[in-house]
């Protein structure tokens, strides 16, 4: 199915049934004021500006890549221009809540055209939601109506430094929120934990990095079906650490192994280890180690 692309705020306001928004790069839709309908078209959709949606009593399913989720409580979901969200449509829904949509062209000039990227949630699996308590639902929806409020008045020279500011302010207290997020989740994320740290396992312990080479992190993310940003976030709230990093130090403890129980050479331990350049292998064990891969057998016989 060939996504409909929808460019621009306005055209997103005319697809449904809206009245022009106040600002053609920022606006703030309620939720109850959408009349929903069956146009099938819609069902995949690509946005060409950022999504940030509190869904209340929403019912219906949404699709990001394989993963499904039912709004059937209220949550927050986000997403960056150009990705494809898939929507089961149709034409008895009551929808409550708010959705802010961002033209990234309306952050030209300020710091936050770059800092946006780097809010993780903007690239996590529909299934990996943030689920509000009543509090936070509360101060989430005074942040959207804010912005709401501010992006309808005339335009002055402070306009738009004011709607960045409160923005930002609504991004941080969504940090803040899937930060507790991850923490009520412990118990979960230990079992994702311990099931990312099985996999490295047996990817290092069998044949694979030397025919497939070194994993990155979508390798991982897609066998335990979350996407690639929620498995980093989720590991480095819960262990202190990225993916990447887990990743490497796997690969090192490898490394050590075959460094000192086996007589393959360094060039035969970095192709076995799914290294493509022996150089790239030396760099990191030096990096990790502060001895190069010969030092440390070397080292490690002295010590035998």
């Amino acid at each position: 199915m060939k996504p409909y692309t929808i460019p621009s705020i306005r055209e997103l306001h005319q697809l449904l049934e809206l009245s022009p928004p106040k600002h053609p790069l920022v606006s703030v839709i309620d939720f109850t004021s959408i009349k929903c309908f069956d146009d099938q078209k819609l069902e995949a959709v690509t946005y060409g500006f950022y999504c940030i949606a509190l869904k209340k009593n929403f019912k219906a399913k949404m699709r990001y890549g394989q993963q499904h989720y039912d709004f059937d409580i209220g949550v927050m979901s986000f997403f960056a221009p150009h990705q494809v969200v898939i929507t089961e449509i149709r034409d008895d829904w009551e929808l409550e809540g708010h959705w802010l949509v961002i033209h990234p062209d309306f952050l030209h000039g300020f710091p936050l055209l770059k800092e946006i990227r780097k809010f993780g949630f903007f690239y996590y699996a529909v299934n990996e939601a943030l689920l509000l308590s009543e509090e936070e639902d509360h101060t989430i929806t005074q942040l959207l109506l804010d912005i709401s409020e501010e992006s309808q008045r005339p335009v002055d020279p402070f306009s738009q430094t004011i709607v960045i500011s409160q923005i930002e302010l609504l991004l941080n207290y969504c940090n803040r929120f899937y930060n507790r997020q991850f923490l009520t989740r412990k118990q979960a994320n230990s079992s994702l934990v311990s099931n990312f740290e099985t996999l490295l396992e047996a990817y290092f312990n069998s044949d694979l990095p030397a025919t497939e080479g070194i994993p990155g992190v979508g390798y991982f993310a897609g066998k335990m079906n979350l996407s690639r940003n929620y498995l980093s976030d989720m590991l480095r709230n819960a262990t202190g650490q990225s993916a990447q990093h887990h990743i490497q130090q796997r690969l090192i403890e490898r490394a050590i192994a075959l460094l000192s129980t086996s007589e393959l050479n360094v060039s035969e331990i970095a192709y076995q280890l799914g290294f493509e350049y022996p150089q790239s292998f030396n760099k990191l064990f030096r990096n990790k180690m502060n001895v190069s891969p010969l030092e440390f057998r070397a080292s490690f016989l002295q010590m035998d």
